[in-house]
């Protein structure tokens, strides 16, 4: 008996999403070269092999693919910090699993794509102010608020001393960020050296525990 061929549904799919990543990661380089109002959707569907018909049939306009080019970018540089951060409640070593933390939670926000893409978006702010909400919002403030549900059990445990969470959060949030991400936002140093990047993930866990730490 031979055996049964796939039907074209078993394999549809696959190639949707091939074809979904491919004009995805080609809108990527397209507006981060070009940005908004250079980025032509003819472009893009050259640069992702694609016919211009598949890349409206998956986005229907330049808009939303530049929106959805944002939720996916970020996610997939939270997504991995978030679950990392709740990790953190039952932690018996809080200064090395803090330190661990920031170094990996400093390198995913230092990737040059996301710091570009960040550029695009506060330079699209007038146009777009919900994009920029929305990458504040799965971005940072998802991050802020899963550290915050974390160092709260940390206290109840008596492992960290503090009364206001939120605060202690954005504390070591940008303590280990602010001054990476603001020399690569205003100065364009996006690729320092990683040697760099610990030391200033390092320096801000140890500002945090002195502040926060139980002695």
């Amino acid at each position: 008996m031979s055996s049964a061929s796939p039907r074209a549904d078993d394999t549809a799919e696959p190639r949707t999403s091939r074809k979904r990543r491919a004009i995805l990661g080609a809108a990527s380089t397209v507006f981060l070269r070009n940005g908004y109002v250079g980025t032509s959707m003819d472009e893009i569907a050259a640069l992702a092999a694609v016919s211009k018909q598949t890349v409206y049939k998956h986005f229907a306009d330049k808009e939303r693919l530049f929106a959805e080019l944002v939720v996916t970018t970020v996610r997939e540089a939270s997504d991995p910090v978030h679950d990392e951060v709740l990790d953190l409640t039952y932690s018996g070593k809080v200064e090395a699993d803090l330190r661990d933390l920031a170094r990996r939670q400093l390198a995913k926000v230092m990737q040059p794509q996301v710091l570009q893409l960040r550029r695009l978006v506060i330079g699209e702010a007038s146009r777009f102010p919900e994009l920029g909400r929305t990458f504040y919002e799965l971005g940072p403030e998802r991050t802020i608020a899963a550290l915050a549900t974390v160092f709260a059990q940390l206290a109840e445990r008596g492992v960290l001393r503090l009364d206001d969470p939120s605060l202690a959060a954005e504390h070591f949030n940008w303590l280990v960020m602010a001054t990476p991400l603001n020399r690569a936002m205003l100065l364009g140093e996006d690729e320092p050296p990683a040697a760099d990047l610990v030391r200033y993930a390092d320096a801000g866990v140890r500002a945090f525990l002195a502040a926060y730490g139980r002695p």
